[in-house]
């Protein structure tokens, strides 16, 4: 039986004091030299970090001082048309790649990318794009190790460098970050420290597939989030085919191995792209954005709830296990992020084919 290993980087809860100093106070100004921005989110002080896979690094940069975006109403009818004319290229060579709120205030970023490769960062101003360039910007940036070789290929030819950084997440101190490896157990999570060190160690963790019905290791964590579960500080993460899995935290210590919870199989044939924390009347709710099926909504006190995990295999092709979901009527949502207490944004491909940019409320929770 082969067992699902990923490697993390510690020190999560052994961290340096930086009481009274601004995470950016050894930022230096000048041009991070990014090849890809293949996942973004935010952390304290409005500072953005960027997943870059092309150049195996996490980039920091201070957007503090960013202008406030003014929007009278958040709103996008077509953002392929929007890039087509900034970048002076057709939509079928721009992909949106990830988008993220800061939550200081709620300045809405997109993160493309252009067949050539290049990648771009523009905020949503005016209702419109803004290209926002990061030739000249403050910042502070850590090579990430041991990830995916650039000439790797999966079984079917195509290039796996991309999914060096799959997700990153801030919290703890620490950025989390999901993707391949190099090692033989190539699916890799890992935390690291920030402000940046170079005091990297690793521990593992398993998880089990209930679509699949085995512990694997060539696929990895596509999304993720931090909240707490009973209490407790953890991480839900959902792969391919698509079980839903949390890890505690306070068991990710220096060369241990830590068993996930498989709390859900959500279906196969079907990848997950987003996943948020909403509350409403004082319950939490988890959304998740998915390429094959619609937004899904799944109670936290379910999963709290749920104290044991998944260890065989689903037996209908697609079927489903363990905690509950709700399929809530938003289809085609390709990009999702929490914009406030009450409210979240989202890019869905809508009906006449365009890609749109639009807003909703907890009301549906």
């Amino acid at each position: 039986m082969r067992k699902l290993i990923l490697t993390l980087l510690v020190g999560l809860f052994c961290l340096p004091s930086f009481a009274n100093d601004s995470l950016t106070k050894d930022f230096t100004t000048g041009n991070p030299e990014i090849g890809s921005i293949n996942a973004m989110t935010f952390g304290p002080e409005g500072i953005l970090f960027l997943g870059d896979s092309q150049n195996s690094q996490i980039v920091a940069v201070d957007m503090s001082s960013a202008k406030k975006a003014t929007n009278k109403k958040l709103y996008l009818k077509d953002i392929e048309s929007l890039l087509s004319d900034l970048l002076g290229a057709d939509s079928d060579q721009l992909q949106i790649i990830d988008m993220v709120v800061n939550p200081v205030n709620q300045n809405v970023y997109i993160g493309a990318q252009h067949s050539s490769g290049k990648s771009f960062l523009f905020l949503v101003n005016n209702n419109t794009l803004e290209n926002v360039p990061l030739s000249s910007v403050s910042f502070s940036k850590t090579a990430v190790s041991n990830v995916i070789k650039a000439d790797a290929k999966d079984r079917r030819g195509r290039p796996l460098r991309r999914l060096a950084i799959t997700d990153i997440q801030y919290g703890n101190g620490q950025i989390m970050v999901s993707g391949l490896n190099n090692a033989e157990f190539a699916s890799t999570f890992r935390s690291i420290p920030f402000p940046f060190t170079n005091n990297q160690k690793d521990s593992s963790l398993e998880i089990y597939h209930a679509a699949h019905g085995k512990y694997e290791t060539h696929a990895p964590i596509k999304t993720f989030m931090t909240t707490t579960i009973n209490n407790q500080p953890h991480i839900i993460a959902s792969y391919t085919c698509t079980p839903l899995v949390v890890f505690p935290m306070n068991s990710l210590n220096p060369g241990a191995h830590t068993k996930g919870r498989t709390v859900a199989e959500l279906g196969n044939w079907n990848t997950p792209l987003d996943i948020i924390e909403m509350t409403k009347d004082g319950k939490r709710y988890i959304l998740m954005a998915n390429s094959n099926r619609a937004l899904m909504k799944i109670k936290v006190s379910d999963i709290e709830a749920f104290n044991t995990s998944l260890n065989t295999r689903v037996k209908e092709r697609a079927g489903t296990s363990g905690v509950d979901f709700i399929n809530l009527p938003f289809v085609n949502v390709q990009q999702l992020d929490k914009l406030n207490d009450k409210e979240f944004v989202f890019i869905q491909r809508e009906a006449n084919g365009k890609l749109a940019l639009k807003t909703s409320s907890n009301r549906w929770l």
